[in-house]
């Protein structure tokens, strides 16, 4: 069987309407305490004490957002600890906080930093190019997950009528298709955090004129999870609602709004510091796709976790898939892939570089097409989060230039172009385009296979170098299948176009 090297394969659905041609803009669419006892531990060399007072505790505030006061509990559990060394030396405070999403630490200790975390992991997508959604598609890509091999996720364009009837089944209605958004929350194990997230989430969606039509909760099923996953394991709930009629921006535009400005409001009301632990993540929220993802074998993922998945009735006409596999990092339930518009697999060499000169750029961060004041812009700060992986502050950039107006091919050629300066067959206009991109943003340099899709598009492509694999397919059927490896999915030789 015949495999074609992908250094760039772009994909758009016949059925989807957009111009493919135009590159330049997108269609609009009470603290208590415990003390420790004193322990003393004899050293043969030094004969030295070590000493430790711990201190548990539960923080709560009050803060304001939009006009509304909001009780903020931090409700994860704090353990401090005074620890010496022995009689004479100063005491250090250390202190320990349990995230309900990951067992990562948060910040730098002892010889680990999470700042140069990097993964190697497996990535590839099944699609129609009809735009027909199909049964087929869903297990294939399911199919292509087992055979690539610490977290797995998968990327599917909103699967209606299977959330047409989940719905009812909850007691509400849902509209077409496209006149309706689905987010994907991971939420607190607390009862009281999780209803506060929930909340504030609700209260800011109101604000902004956007119409909640109800929470859904996933059924999953986690009886095969190991210790490291189950312990980090968060409720996971969907909430759906309607587009805002006071905005001029697009629907995607608008979910992206509600998504930054209310992930401000529950940092605040649940005391989540940027950089530190976090219970809370929204994986996605979008009136085009969902995801599916979480600290799970590719196994678990098809075989039982998330029940939707093996409903026939949840259909696609296209799915990404991402199975992570950490070479020197922690997996986590947030970091698991596809983000929310990518699957990566490498490594971005040059993150601290392209991280700092994106929080340069925070300051004089415009954007019309949002619609949105200066001081209106700076809820949507900071672009990329302190404690996102490479892969995840490579998402937060991409999705606001997509969010802004530039249409997906044309993001990703910016952030990642071909190695354009010494190639004198390129074309001269290609050329032109790569040269003027150079002065708008530097290059996201290293090993990588980048997959992505916002619904309309669907594409990948490789580093400059080409030093990630990437092949694909087309069929006589219409399909195609790309991925970091060859035969993951069964394809008659006969049927390869």
């Amino acid at each position: 069987m015949s495999a074609a090297a992908s250094s760039g394969a772009l994909l758009q659905p016949k059925s989807v309407k957009a111009p493919f041609s135009s590159l330049s803009k997108s269609s609009s669419l009470s603290p208590s305490l415990n003390v420790a006892t004193v322990a003393s531990v004899s050293r043969r060399s030094a004969r030295a004490t070590r000493c430790a007072l711990t201190r548990k505790s539960v923080v709560a505030e009050r803060t304001s957002f939009l006009g509304s006061k909001v009780r903020g509990s931090a409700g994860l559990e704090r353990s401090h600890f005074w620890q010496s060394d022995g009689p004479g030396k100063e005491p250090k405070l250390r202190v320990v906080v349990r995230s309900a999403l990951s067992g990562v630490p948060e910040k730098p200790l002892g010889l680990y930093d999470p700042s140069f975390d990097k993964d190697s992991c497996g990535v590839g997508f099944v699609a129609e190019l009809s735009g027909d959604s199909s049964r087929k598609t869903v297990n294939d890509a399911l199919e292509m997950l087992t055979n690539t091999g610490d977290g797995a996720g998968i990327l599917v364009a909103l699967p209606h009528d299977f959330y047409k009837e989940a719905a009812k089944d909850i007691g509400f209605e849902l509209p077409p298709p496209g006149e309706y958004a689905v987010g994907m929350f991971f939420l607190p194990t607390s009862d009281n955090r999780k209803e506060e997230s929930k909340n504030v989430f609700t209260k800011v969606a109101e604000s902004l004129g956007h119409t909640v039509l109800g929470w859904r909760p996933v059924p999953t099923d986690n009886s095969g999870l190991g210790n490291s996953a189950l312990q980090t394991e968060p409720v996971i709930e969907q909430v759906f609602l309607t587009a805002t009629p006071r905005s001029k921006a697009d629907f995607e535009q608008q979910m992206y709004i509600l998504r930054r400005v209310s992930m401000v409001a529950i940092r605040a009301a649940l005391n989540l510091q940027y950089g530190g632990v976090r219970d809370f993540y929204i994986c996605s929220l979008s009136s085009r796709t969902v995801v599916y993802k979480g600290q799970l074998k590719p196994e678990q993922l098809k075989g039982y976790y998330y029940a939707d998945l093996g409903n026939e009735r949840f259909t696609s006409y296209m799915a990404l898939v991402h199975s992570r596999f950490s070479t020197n990092t922690f997996p986590s339930w947030d970091r698991a892939q596809p983000m929310r518009v990518l699957g990566h697999n490498g490594e971005i060499n040059t993150l601290r570089g392209n991280v700092n000169w994106m929080k340069a750029r925070e300051g004089l961060i415009k954007c019309k097409e949002l619609g949105l004041s200066k001081n209106e812009m700076k809820k949507l700060l900071p672009i990329v989060d302190a404690s996102s992986s490479d892969s995840g502050a490579f998402d937060g950039v991409l999705e606001l230039l997509t969010r802004a107006g530039r249409s997906l091919p044309e993001a990703v050629m910016m952030m990642i172009p071909e190695a354009w300066q010494n190639d004198k067959n390129m074309d001269p206009q290609r050329r032109a385009l790569y040269e003027y991109f150079s002065a708008l943003m530097e290059p996201w340099d290293g090993p990588a296979l980048i997959s992505f899709t916002d619904g309309r598009y669907l594409g990948a492509t490789l580093d400059r170098n080409g030093l990630r694999p990437g092949r694909f397919y087309v069929t006589r059927r219409g399909r195609v299948i790309m991925a970091s490896e060859v035969g993951v999915v069964d394809i008659p030789p006969e049927d390869v176009h």
